[in-house]
């Protein structure tokens, strides 16, 4: 793993631009120490993204990526790699539907499939990539080029069991109920796919302010979504009335406010209606939260607190036993894309101490949480602790997700100064062992700032990942920053 030991000698000042986190070859993350520096990421300024090493998966394409994509083209097209035909051929259909009289066609490789495209739909296959999260991998990408060797299959196949074992006992439920994907956003695409059986053709409707792409995904690459802010039920019943969606999406609890809806409430309401419920637990945890007796779908980017290391992407995908259609969701989930051999094999690894770390990382975001309340210059922290619905959810012996969100009496000018004087790796992601914070609206909706605002999510929240250092020193770290 990482040659350089992030939770003692983090990636934090100007010199640290562009450093993957961890110090490792399939980093998901990478360091913005600076504001200045994620002004300058979303303003796609060529000195920053230069000086960037590694970049999240989803976001764009690895450095092996894009070294894999270069030698893949074909007639001057953008090439965009996929580990099956049928994630290409759905790349390649979303094109089609955004841009019909656009270009692209498929080629094959020993291992991957490649969806070419040319300047009129590449955006389209990025937002796909993007939003879905079915691209190969990295470590799919160091296999083609020759860097590493392919692990043996039988191998990878036992880790893809004990990893769905793991999942099963968190759960409590047959290991069978559980498929594995590249990402946890894949894991919503083959959930989206599914729902097609029972009601084809219809938007969704998500409550709560959004992860972007769980918002983005169904209105981009599905039939639409709708999103329903607040907890109150009769608009909720208005909307089940009015728009008929395929399924409700939750997030447990959201990201980054951290809150929860009253999911028994909403869940009988959808079902009564006929409408199944998505939920996604990644920030929460199953180790955390009982939400199956009321949700028919659970997604998690097993990326995040499961694996905890930040150097493999991976996601899940779990059919309820309680779930009036459990049957026919079962049936109808089939994954384009599944988890690669390597990918596999690095998240059973990352993951033996689950059921150890997940609960100190929780401990340790609390006791920040409370320090950061006491402090003169913040202004609020959102932390699951004080949402009564998350507080209802939880197992008798859970916490509350290692994810704090905290704003500043003085706005952006006191957070700008506070995230530079910040000693702690910076950067998107989370679940991380080491602590990892970030401007989350100017990274997730730059574009956007202003509607953000209007939906309490102002622009100078900072949103802070919670690690494993020792409390007392890292709190040290943060009072130190906000005195600065």
């Amino acid at each position: 793993m990482s040659s350089r030991d992030l939770l003692h000698d983090p990636c934090w000042q100007g010199k640290d631009l562009g450093q993957p986190l961890p110090d490792a070859t399939h980093a998901v993350s990478m360091t913005l120490p600076r504001w200045q520096d994620v002004i300058a990421y979303e303003e796609k300024d060529p000195a920053c993204r230069k000086a960037l090493q590694t970049i999240y998966p989803r976001f764009g394409l690895h450095p092996l990526l894009q070294e894999l994509s270069v030698q893949m083209a074909v007639d001057g097209l953008t090439a965009w790699p996929f580990s099956t035909e049928a994630a290409a051929r759905a790349a390649q259909a979303h094109c089609q539907r955004q841009e019909p009289d656009g270009h692209t066609r498929l080629t094959r490789d020993e291992t991957l499939v490649a969806l070419h495209t040319d300047a009129s739909t590449s955006p389209h296959a990025k937002a796909f990539w993007q939003h879905t999260g079915l691209g190969a991998s990295s470590r799919q990408a160091a296999v083609a080029l020759g860097r590493e060797s392919a692990p043996a299959p039988a191998t990878a196949e036992a880790a893809r069991t004990a990893v769905r074992q793991r999942l099963a006992a968190i759960h409590g439920i047959e290991a069978h109920r559980i498929s594995l994907h590249p990402a946890g956003m894949a894991g919503l695409h083959a959930a989206l796919s599914a729902i097609q059986s029972l009601k084809p053709n219809r938007p969704t409707l998500q409550l709560g302010f959004p992860y972007v792409d769980v918002l983005k995904q169904p209105q981009v690459v599905f039939h639409g979504g709708e999103l329903l802010q607040g907890n109150n039920l009769e608009e909720l019943k208005d909307a089940l009335e009015r728009r008929d969606p395929a399924a409700v999406i939750v997030e447990l609890p959201s990201n980054p406010l951290l809150r929860c809806v009253d999911l028994p409430a909403v869940a009988e309401m959808a079902h009564r209606h006929g409408i199944p419920v998505i939920a996604d637990d990644t920030i929460g945890t199953g180790l955390n939260l009982r939400a199956l007796p009321h949700v028919d779908l659970i997604f998690t980017s097993l990326t995040k607190s499961f694996a905890g290391r930040g150097d493999v992407m991976a996601g899940s995908l779990l059919v309820s036993p309680h779930s009036p259609w459990s049957d026919q969701l079962l049936t109808a989930i089939s994954p384009v894309a599944g988890l690669a051999d390597g990918d596999a094999i690095a998240l059973e690894e990352a993951s033996r101490d689950v059921d150890q770390r997940v609960p100190q990382l929780d401990a340790n975001a609390l006791a920040l949480a409370e320090r950061l309340e006491r402090h003169p210059a913040v202004a609020r922290v959102q932390h699951p602790k004080d949402c009564a619905h998350f507080l209802a959810l939880m197992r008798p012996d859970g916490g509350h997700g290692c994810l704090l969100s905290l704003e500043l009496k003085q706005g952006e000018a006191k957070a700008s100064r506070v995230y530079d004087a910040l000693r702690v790796c910076k950067g998107p992601s989370l679940g991380t062992s080491f602590t990892l914070a970030c401007p989350y609206t100017q990274l997730a909706h730059y574009d956007e700032l202003g509607w953000a605002a209007e939906c309490g999510v102002p622009s100078h929240l900072l949103r802070v990942s919670v690690g494993l250092e020792d409390p007392g020193e890292l709190w040290e770290r943060f009072r130190d920053a906000l005195d600065a």
